[in-house]
Order: C-alpha cells, then structure tokens, then sequence
C-alpha cells in the first residue's frame, strides 16, 4: 500500500499545527479577545507577516523549484491589493455620501456615483469616475479579478517569455521592467488608480460595524487559513511527478525538455500559478496595512522577496516561510526604533538606515556560506537524532549488522 500524502510529508502537518498553535495564541493574547497583551497594531503586524509568508512561498515555488528568478512577483501582490482596495474604497466612500445626505428625497444613482467620484478622485483633480471602476461596487466582480488580472498579466507575460525560451538573468530582468513599467504608470493620476496618491482608508471594512480590535484578528484568522492552505496546495504540487519535473527543469532545463516534457507549459503553469497565489496574498495584506501605493510594487520590493526565500532556504517551502517570517519580524524591530542606536564617537549607527546594508550583507554571507539558509537548522537538529533502519540488513548480506546492533 503507496503511503498517503501526509505520510510522505510529515512537516505538512507539523506546519499546519504550528500555525493553528500560533494563531490561537495570539487570539488568546489579544484586546478583542483575550487578555490584551499582544497590541492591535501587533496584532496586524503578524497578519501581514503571514501574507508574506504566503507571496514567499509562491516565490519558492517559481524560483526555488523550477529555477525562474522572478523579480515581478510583487507586481502581483500590489495588483491583488488594488483589486479589493477598489471595492473597499468605493463602498467605504458610498456609505459615507449616503449617511451624510441631506435632502428629503433619496440621491438618484447617477448622483450618488458623482458624489462618490467626486469624494473618490477630488484628490487628483476629477470627478469622473474612471470605466476600471465600473465593477468596484460589486465584491464578487473585485474578488473575481483578484485572481483574474494578476493570473492574466503573468499568463500573457509568461507565454511571450517562456515560448521565446528566455532565461536566466535575461527573464529576470525581464520581470523587473515589467514591475518597473506597471509601478511608473500606476504614478499616474490617469492610470484611474488615483496616482501616488494609491487607494487609502482600506482598513475599515464597508458594513461592518467591529472596531479594529476585532477586525485585526478576523485578518489574521483569513491570513492564517490561506497561508495554511498555501502551503498544503504548494506541498502537494512539489511532492509528486509534476514537483519532479519542476526540480529537473531548474537543474538541467534541456535534458528535461529531450525527454519529452513541455518545458514551457510546465513554466508557465507555475509562474500563473505563484502569480494569483501572490495576488490572494496581496488582497489579504493591504486591508491590514490600511493603504496601497505604486511605490509598494516597486523592483526593489521583489528583490526582497528573493532575499527573504535565500535567507529562509530555497527549495523548501518551511523555508520560504521561516525567512519571510524572520525578515519581517526583525524589519519591525529595527524600523520601529526599538533598537538603541550605537554612539562610536565620530558616527552613530542609526538601525532605522542601516537596516537594508544590514539584510543585503545578510543575503550575502547566506549565499556564501549557508546555502541551505535558516532553514539548514532544522538539518542539523535532524541529523542529531539516531537513524531508524526498521531493522533492515546495513551489510550485503543477511547477516549483517542489524539496527538492534548498531544500537548496542
């Protein structure tokens, strides 16, 4: 009998335990409910560190499996973002209008949408209401796009790319103008997006009436449920045939390919792939964050995203999540002035600014000499234990040593 999918992938379920641990012991130790001990704005600092749990693991899935440095991947996370961003603004903005109406006679719909386009875009000098945002009033038309803009966009992308068989440095840098070019046309105030300006006020859900208190830990609850079904769906995808081929391909893309494989379908499928799971990730973290901007999907933001898998451990999906979850943390400590600056008498180290020198070096010394990365830990704490044989022959013949004697 062919072991299960657990049994074949026991950290699947260790995850998934540590992950339940995790969030109930946050619940526990928040103001909505529980003791008050973990702060709300914590509280939404580790629902958005499982966010980027999440986009780390798409990253691990196209970079570490199959091979493809992608450095566009936060494109997709900005653009899930700005999908459901649309529909918390829009309907934020029109329960607004409404409550603040004052005539005797209820606003006709075309003056209740000038009156949105007004509050929504008076900002960037209009009162239009751009044609992108014929849909932002329907959350399962923006629900429905979270996944279908972002999956589009790396499809078309994905196909031109793949089937011209670009790789290496030249498909990343590929990626790279294509954040670049979506993040200099999202700046502008005709992009329909509202410019620099981004989508704001995304932290107060339309319809409902819980404080943030409550509302940070519903966040971490949905962060917690997709990062966990990520990481099963990934675990999955990576444990049988199609991980095999995804394992060749980044190994040796031309002997796979004279096999039989198609090389590109398998490519594309996984850079889709990773791409939507990257924009659920996105339309979880930005409601959490409260506000969106083209600077979030700058090149430099995907850049830290490969930074996170190398620290973690590319190749394993544990480690993905170890290195996103340990950068952000860390991020947290060291931005938020919690850190005391160090006087050497004719300079101070300011953390605040020193921070990214101190990740690039990080990112450096990783590659250099702890390949495996944080995640070669759990390898030497495993290689510590005694081996279990189950008592199977250790020599060439029968009577060779046995597992009672090697234990003797």
């Amino acid at each position: 009998m062919k072991p299960g999918f657990i049994a074949k992938n026991p950290s699947v379920l260790i995850f998934i335990l540590i992950l339940a641990l995790f969030t109930l012991g946050v619940t526990l130790l928040s103001n909505a409910y529980g003791t008050g001990f973990v702060s709300t704005s914590m509280v939404k600092t580790l629902g958005k560190t499982l966010c980027l749990c999440l986009i780390a693991i798409a990253m691990d899935l196209v970079w570490g499996y199959t091979g493809i440095l992608s450095l566009g991947h936060f494109a997709f996370f900005g653009l899930g973002g700005y999908m459901i961003g649309m529909w918390l603004m829009y309907a934020r903005t029109r329960e607004i209008v409404v409550s603040s109406a004052s005539g005797a006679l209820p606003m006709t719909p075309q003056e209740l949408n000038d009156a949105i386009a007004s509050q929504v875009f008076g900002v960037v000098g209009s009162s239009q209401l751009p044609s992108i945002w014929h849909f932002a009033g329907s959350l399962p038309m923006q629900l429905l796009f979270v996944v279908l803009v972002p999956g589009l966009l790396a499809f078309v992308f994905g196909w031109l790319a793949f089937r011209s068989r670009v790789t290496g440095v030249y498909l990343s840098i590929l990626t790279q103008a294509m954040t670049l070019a979506l993040s200099l046309y999202l700046f502008q105030n005709d992009s329909g997006l509202r410019g620099n300006n981004g989508l704001s006020g995304l932290q107060n859900i339309p319809g409902v009436t819980a404080g943030q208190d409550a509302l940070s830990v519903w966040f971490l609850w949905a962060s917690a449920v997709a990062l966990g079904l990520g990481y099963v769906l990934s675990a999955f995808i990576v444990s049988g045939k199609f991980g095999s081929v995804m394992r060749g391909i980044r190994d040796d893309e031309a002997r796979v390919r004279f096999l039989g494989y198609s090389v590109e379908t398998y490519k594309l499928f996984v850079f889709t792939l990773t791409a939507v799971i990257a924009a659920l990730a996105g339309a979880l973290y930005y409601p959490q964050a409260g506000i969106i901007n083209p600077a979030e999907m700058s090149t430099v933001a995907s850049i830290y995203l490969a930074v996170w898998v190398a620290i973690g451990g590319r190749g394993r999906l544990y480690g993905a999540v170890i290195g996103a979850a340990f950068v952000s943390i860390i991020s947290t400590w060291f931005t938020g002035g919690r850190v005391p600056n160090i006087n050497l008498g004719f300079y101070t180290i300011n953390w605040v600014d020193w921070w990214q020198v101190l990740l690039g070096l990080s990112f450096v010394l990783v590659t250099l000499f702890a390949p495996r990365g944080l995640s070669g830990l759990i390898d030497l704490i495993d290689g510590l234990r005694a081996p279990k044989r189950g008592g199977d022959p250790l020599g060439p013949d029968d009577g060779a040593l046995q597992e009672k004697e090697a234990e003797a």
